[in-house]
């Protein structure tokens, strides 16, 4: 997946994003604004996850987002 592609479509991409991790609320989505060291710093935090969790988690959104 390129994120900059991501961040040129955040707006869509966002619903994914909320349906796949709820704990992120619209501010700190809107914070993210598709940036992908953003999102995994916020999944980190929200969900309590290492940073290789969290960075399996949005390797994995990624794979799904492609299809």
């Amino acid at each position: 997946m390129n994120w900059d592609i991501i961040e040129g479509d955040w707006k869509q991409f966002k619903g994914k994003v909320k349906a796949q991790w709820g704990k992120l609320t619209d501010d700190r989505l809107d914070v993210i604004a598709g940036k992908r060291d953003q999102l995994k710093g916020e999944i980190q935090e929200a969900y309590g996850l290492t940073k290789d969790e969290a960075e399996k988690q949005v390797k994995a959104f990624e794979d799904v987002s492609k299809k």
